[in-house]
């Protein structure tokens, strides 16, 4: 897939994200077998394993806040994003994320992303 095409594929997953559409998203652009990784832990292998893993993120999201991408490259078939996230939790405590995403394509979905972040933080 050509870097423009996954360029405009990120453009659209970001637009889904942005707007809470996080589970939608994850079924138009992720693949069957995707891979996806947090730091240095192992992958969660498959779309079904990812999904719930999600849910079990989502879970703790009372209010979706927002989603910004403060940088955004393409090469070849992988993108790299730096982006915010913000959510207030079940507990009514606001939360801010920052962190950076790499994800390979192919066929025009995301075989493995692995995000960076300091899972230590406390903002």
């Amino acid at each position: 897939m050509a870097t423009q095409n996954i360029r405009s594929r990120v453009d659209s997953l970001v637009e889904y994200i942005k707007t809470g559409r996080i589970l939608d998203a994850m079924t138009e652009f992720y693949a069957s077998d995707t891979q996806m990784q947090e730091n240095g832990n192992p992958p969660t292998k498959g779309l079904a394993e990812n999904i719930e893993r999600e849910k079990q993120f989502l879970a703790q999201v009372k209010v979706w806040k927002g989603f910004e991408v403060k940088a955004l490259a393409v090469e070849g078939d992988t993108a790299f994003m730096e982006s915010t996230i913000d959510f207030i939790a079940q507990n009514d405590q606001p939360v801010h994320m920052e962190q950076v995403s790499v994800s390979r394509w192919k066929d025009g979905k995301i075989a493995h992303e692995r995000f960076y972040y300091d899972s230590g933080a406390k903002k």
